[in-house]
């Protein structure tokens, strides 16, 4: 494989494993309050609102260390380490409990920045001036089907239900756990690109040859 195939494989490998990731989540969080609605019921009295502040909040807060953390364990593990944060809030509904629910609200505000910031890193080194426009465009075009996929699947799961039962919760919730594990392993699927003509690096040559000549 030729290494701009190589890298193209790369960003389709990413654009997918994050399809299948926000399937999963992104459909978790359209329907969370629906399901928190049927549950507070019993012992459970969390809120899906309450849940997104406290995710966004610590996802703004730890986007200040993520690039520390990684540039030490690299993107593709980065990545992956999120994606089973991911897995684990959307669990937490298959038995849901008010203090469970809420700390995995706060791993995956971490777990975010980090599954961002590696993810920038990622496309960045497996592009270069002329394709980063094109590889941006397929990895959007993939992530954003995710919330038609997702939609698509609680439409034919739930049809239109207002009270989900507790059996309908945990099929619905046990299959999109599964699918965000197979999104996360699919990170393992990334190869490491060639190092030469990745973005940035064709400008530090040049600067590097006009000093040798000067």
């Amino acid at each position: 494989m030729s290494p701009e195939s190589k890298k193209l494989f790369n960003i389709i490998i990413l654009g997918i494993a994050f399809m299948f990731m926000f399937t999963a989540f992104q459909t978790c969080g359209n329907v969370a309050q629906t399901v928190i609605r049927s549950l507070n019921s019993t012992d459970f009295h969390g809120s899906g609102y309450t849940s997104m502040a406290i995710i966004y909040g610590v996802f703004s807060a730890s986007n200040l260390i993520t690039p520390s953390v990684v540039a030490i364990v690299g993107p593709q593990l980065s990545m992956f380490a999120s994606g089973l944060f991911y897995s684990m809030y959307i669990a937490v509904f298959i038995q849901p409990f008010t203090w469970s629910f809420y700390t995995a609200s706060v791993f995956i505000g971490i777990a975010a920045a980090v599954l961002w910031t590696a993810q920038g890193n990622c496309l960045t080194i497996n592009s270069d001036e002329h394709t980063i426009g094109r590889n941006s465009g397929i990895f959007w075009a993939l992530l954003q089907s995710s919330l038609f996929f997702g939609n698509l699947y609680i439409y034919f799961a739930w049809q239109g239900k207002t009270q989900i039962s507790e059996s309908d919760r945990r099929t619905v919730f046990i299959a999109l756990t599964v699918i965000s594990l197979v999104g996360t392993v699919l990170f393992f699927l990334i190869r490491k690109p060639d190092s030469e003509n990745v973005l940035g690096e064709d400008e530090s040559s040049d600067d590097q040859d006009l000093d040798v000549n000067e």
